[in-house]
């Protein structure tokens, strides 16, 4: 599969900015994994000449025709694109998941839902129920 990459744009480690053209179906499974686990939108370059750019949210590779369903940024409703199809897919939109790891996710979580406790609990004892 080629991949391609701008190198002036962000983030060792993101996908933001490469082009992968795969040359297989195998190639464009890997490719559509990539981009379904990608948080930002892709652009698809379709066999048809057109170009389609939106958020990925589904696939299904499995059966003899698969297909991923993304979010067009510019139509109401989602569009399901054969696997078949895709000449090639760019990451092209922001990758809003760079740079934040699980554990700092978690950690946050964790704080907010101490907060929350804490709030509960003041409110409780206001109240006279603690």
């Amino acid at each position: 599969m080629t991949d391609t990459k701008n190198h002036t744009l962000i983030a060792p480690g993101s996908l933001e900015g490469r082009l992968f053209k795969p040359a297989s179906p195998a190639e464009t499974m890997e490719a559509v994994e990539l981009a379904f686990d990608y948080r930002g939108d892709v652009t698809l370059m379709l066999g048809s000449g057109e170009s389609i750019t939106g958020y990925l949210f589904n696939r299904q590779a499995a059966g003899d025709d698969p297909y991923l369903e993304l979010f067009p940024v510019d139509e109401p409703s989602p569009q399901r694109i054969s696997y078949r199809s895709i000449e090639s897919i760019a990451f092209t939109g922001e990758d809003t998941a760079n740079g934040k790891s699980w554990e700092a996710w978690v950690s946050k979580k964790d704080s907010e839902r101490r907060a929350e406790a804490a709030k509960i609990e003041a409110a409780a004892r206001t109240k006279g129920y603690l």
